[in-house]
């Protein structure tokens, strides 16, 4: 049984070999009203500004996460080709124009720097979609890792995760997230789940070690962490407007507060979106924002323990 609500598919492109990737939100054929919030200082992005709430375009056919930093971007004329294929999209007096916002994560040292997700590598993921899809170290979280303080060879791999709800009200909800932070991501009980790992294989803390002692750039900064990014996509199918996708988007990112420490830095990229079908009954923003925060604390955790296979990660284990 799939975990979206109905309509809403999950494809992926992986390239295991070269730890790269990318996936793809598909909305219902006649699109999805949408917005997003925007919290990371180093964000690599496309056609994010159609999504604010005073922009025309009412509604987006799909969303595409993806690895290769700004040249994986390339892979969003796949699937613009893929729906434009099948009449999903926006009708112009040209023809139809699918709408396809997309965010990328920073994965080129995880394998082959040159290997980027491409317009085949896009359509090939729209290709694989469907209700049920896989999680854990596949798609645009193939080459993703968190914990980057001491180096990328002293963090945890981390990929996709995912979690869902059905309101009281009945409309279903769900948070697709791709992980690929600096900073750790926390378990419920505020431990570190996965972090940065000391010389000992310890996880000591990335904002305790950042705000309690003096650190040496020789020893905690072995390789530059330039691109890190969390991505969440919240699909639902509550009847909500424009704006209240943006107070949805907005809410979901207390929720990634609460899993990854320290969060919205300027060497992350974060992105919440937030789709609605409207196919169920209207719910107020307030709701559905507060239910897609804990959804995206726990799909943030999910990327992590599916990526690694265990339900805790031990911090004495290479899991590279």
């Amino acid at each position: 049984m799939s975990v979206l609500p109905e309509g809403f598919e999950v494809g992926h492109w992986t390239d295991a070999e070269r730890a790269t990737g990318c996936t793809v939100i598909l909305a219902p054929p006649d699109g999805a009203v949408a917005s997003a919030d925007v919290r990371g200082g180093g964000t690599g992005s496309r056609e994010l500004a159609l999504l604010d709430p005073l922009a025309n375009a009412k509604s987006v056919h799909a969303v595409l996460l993806t690895g290769g930093s700004a040249f994986g971007l390339a892979a969003a004329d796949g699937v613009v080709r893929w729906l434009e294929e099948r009449d999903r999209g926006y009708a112009t007096p040209g023809g139809i124009v699918p709408l396809v916002p997309a965010a990328v994560v920073y994965d080129l040292m995880s394998g082959d720097p040159r290997a980027r997700p491409d317009a085949e590598a896009g359509y090939a993921a729209c290709e694989s979609a469907g209700p049920e899809f896989e999680r854990g170290s596949v798609g645009a979280g193939t080459g993703a890792a968190v914990g980057k303080l001491f180096g990328r060879a002293a963090s945890v791999k981390a990929g996709v995760g995912v979690a869902a709800r059905t309101l009281p009200q009945g409309p279903r909800l769900a948070a697709v997230a791709v992980v690929n932070a600096f900073g750790d991501v926390l378990a419920e009980d505020g431990s570190v789940l996965a972090g940065s790992r000391s010389e000992e294989g310890t996880f000591p803390g990335t904002a305790k070690v950042m705000t309690e002692q003096v650190i040496e750039p020789p020893r905690y900064r072995r390789e530059p962490s330039p691109g890190n990014t969390t991505l969440v996509c919240v699909v639902t199918d509550a009847e909500l407007t424009k704006v209240g996708c943006g107070i949805v988007a907005k809410m979901a990112q207390a929720g990634m507060a609460r899993a990854v420490d320290p969060v919205h830095s300027a060497v992350d990229g974060d992105v919440v979106f937030a789709l609605s079908s409207s196919r169920s009954v209207a719910v107020d923003p307030l709701i559905v924002g507060v239910a897609a925060a804990g959804l995206t604390s726990e799909a943030i955790r999910d990327a992590c323990r599916q990526a690694t296979g265990l339900a805790g990660i031990p911090a004495l284990q290479d899991l590279n």
